[in-house]
């Protein structure tokens, strides 16, 4: 099944097509045939055929290995090299929305320690050990005080 060729603007669409016809014409210049590019590229030639038409559904990847074969796969490093638009953007230091600093969390939570009936610090651990404790006399029982 043949591949469905993206949508593309017309621009776009031009581009391809120029592409198409400078690799077309780099092939002929070097004495090339479609038959012997196809081979070292290892595509078909309708394939070879659809790429010096400038098709958009053929794969990025069979561009490449046509500009490999023609021995221009060099000028592929001055594609995107000089951001011009992008560099202004990074020195005008645009605004971007500050993060909220990151929560520090802690492997194991610590245990705070809790006071007993005394008031001395207990941990919980003895608590479970210690068993029931006796709890302090309701004050009516204690010696002076007037509960008649």
């Amino acid at each position: 099944m043949p591949a469905k060729a993206p949508t593309l603007y017309p621009s776009a669409l031009r581009q391809l097509a120029g592409l198409g016809e400078r690799l077309r014409t780099a092939r002929l210049r070097r004495a090339l045939s479609a038959e012997t590019v196809s081979a070292r590229a290892d595509i078909s030639r309708p394939t070879l055929a659809k790429i010096e038409q400038g098709d958009a559904s053929v794969t990025l990847g069979n561009y490449l290995q046509v500009l490999r074969v023609l021995g221009l796969d060099g000028d592929l490093a001055a594609i995107a090299a000089d951001d011009v638009v992008g560099r202004r953007l990074q020195d005008a230091g645009l605004a971007r929305k500050a993060r909220a600093p990151r929560r520090k969390h802690a492997a194991q939570p610590e245990q705070q320690p809790q006071t007993g009936p005394i008031g001395s610090a207990t941990s919980r651990s003895d608590k479970l050990t210690a068993g029931p404790q006796a709890s302090p006399p309701p004050a009516a029982d204690l010696p002076g005080s007037k509960a008649d």
